[in-house]
């Protein structure tokens, strides 16, 4: 059986997507899916979405990273998820979709596609550092220099830590500059740096403000992918209002045998 694949990345971030409405494809297939994430033998990718038919929404979207494991929320893969829909054609003019993690609005504006994500808790205090839970968990370290630290070796060792049992953590590594952030990301699951990640920029951007105290923000952030902006809200026991905004891009489309 033939299976139409579509890739696509948001700010270097990249992804397969898979229309599943006719349920061709199991999810559940891990050896696959790390197969066909794999970048030397199979299409490459950091991970890979499948998309679904839902009754309310416009459609509902299950991530995979590239070991073949069913994740959380993917930030910038739930943008390439929007732009594909748009592109199919795909939708009842909701403006909405399911996720792992729940229910997320979405905007298209040029070529720019905004996400929200859901509310979150306060950061947490570990060993210094925050932590912050955006759909997916995220340690975030302030560095003085972000092009000079080793994401690769410092990431890895911090990914598995006993304090981030049993799941681990996604580790960001973030240089605060004049009018914005530059943050670099290893990504659990994908086991490696990625050029960009959505929900890590959006703790990140949240770590930055938070001493600033109660209020409305939006941040400006770099990553070695590209730009994205990050709008929330700062209240004193929760976080509301986050809205993740960036490019997401068509890269090709193919056939794969199953």
């Amino acid at each position: 059986m033939q299976i139409i694949f579509n890739k696509y990345h948001g700010t270097g971030n990249d992804f397969i997507i898979i229309d599943n409405r006719d349920d061709k494809i199991s999810p559940h297939n891990e050896e696959l899916i790390k197969y066909l994430c794999n970048r030397h033998t199979g299409i490459g990718s950091d991970g890979l979405i499948i998309i679904y038919d839902h009754d309310f929404h416009d459609f509902e979207m299950k991530y995979f990273n590239s070991d073949g494991r069913e994740s959380t929320m993917c930030g910038n893969g739930a943008r390439c998820a929007v732009a594909f829909a748009r592109k199919a054609g795909l939708g009842k003019g909701a403006y909405t979709f399911l996720a792992n993690d729940g229910i997320h609005k979405y905007k298209i504006s040029d070529e720019l596609i905004s996400i929200s994500l859901c509310d979150t808790k306060p950061p947490v205090i570990i060993a210094g550092n925050h932590f912050i839970d955006t759909g997916s968990p995220h340690y975030v370290i302030n560095v003085p220099d972000c092009k000079n630290v080793n994401v690769i070796e410092k990431g890895r060792s911090i990914r598995w830590s006993d304090m981030f049992t049993p799941g681990g953590t996604n580790v960001n590594f973030v240089e605060h500059g004049r009018d914005e952030i530059f943050v670099r990301t290893y990504e659990r699951g994908v086991e490696n740096e990625t050029l960009s990640c959505g929900t890590g920029v959006t703790a990140a951007a949240i770590s930055s403000k938070w001493n600033k105290g109660s209020g409305k923000y939006n941040v400006n952030v770099n990553t070695p992918g590209g730009r994205l902006s990050v709008g929330f809200e700062l209240g004193e026991n929760l976080i509301t209002g986050i809205c993740l905004t960036g490019p997401a891009q068509f890269v090709f489309a193919g056939v794969f045998d199953l």
